[in-house]
């Protein structure tokens, strides 16, 4: 046996071999993603539910949110460049709230992430921060589990403004003369809060009846 075709058998082998084992590795790794995608999907799910349970009573709706939903896109004036999601509370049927997310682009270190629920009546019923990188023990307040004033909260301040009763120059803190409070040392973080909260509200309230009429699962304005 010649030593060329010796070492044409052993590539061929080689090969073979490299080849048997991306195709198990790749059956592994399919199994492993259909039977953990229902548990990763499930966790999100869950997620969602425990972060719109925190601006937006339970009771005060009766259909599924998450099934509720429409998309919108482009959206810079909230910070949303490539869209965002709005979801829907009814309560027999009829329009309760709707809860959309927005961001502060001038945050301190960068972008804030954010949830705003506003009532049918223009009441905001909740603003959380879903994501961010304000610096630790100083504009992290904007966080509630972060806010050490856990009898009350920074954050918990939006619950009892009314779109209607804030002009929307007042949507930032008084120290620029507006409405809302900040905490001394650390004013970017509450500023770009506020007014990114402001933002999102005038967002929903100018398109009220168009995102609780458009199809569920759909995009507004398609």
């Amino acid at each position: 046996m010649s030593a060329r075709y010796s070492a044409t058998r052993t590539a061929l082998r080689t090969g073979a071999i490299m080849l048997l084992f991306t195709l198990v590795f790749t059956a592994l790794m399919a199994a492993t993603w259909r039977i953990t995608q229902p548990a990763i999907e499930a966790s999100a799910q869950d997620a969602q539910r425990r972060l719109i349970d925190e601006v937006l009573p339970p009771g005060s709706y009766d259909n599924d949110l998450l099934a509720d939903v429409v998309r919108f896109g482009p959206a810079p004036q909230i910070g949303m460049d490539e869209g965002g999601r709005v979801w829907r509370a009814r309560k027999g049927g009829e329009p309760v709230a709707l809860v959309v997310e927005g961001a502060a682009t001038d945050g301190y270190a960068g972008r804030i992430a954010l949830v705003v629920a506003v009532n049918t009546n223009g009441l905001l019923s909740g603003v959380r921060v879903t994501q961010h990188k304000e610096t630790p023990g100083l504009g992290d307040y904007i966080d509630p589990k972060k806010d050490r004033r856990k009898d009350l909260p920074w954050i918990g301040q939006f619950a009892v403004a009314s779109w209607k009763d804030v002009n929307t120059a007042d949507w930032t803190v008084r120290k620029d003369g507006g409405t809302f409070g900040y905490r001394t040392g650390a004013t970017i973080s509450a500023r770009a809060v506020v007014r990114a909260a402001g933002r999102s509200t005038a967002f929903v309230v100018e398109r009220m009846e168009a995102l609780f009429t458009a199809p569920a699962g759909g995009v507004l304005g398609e």
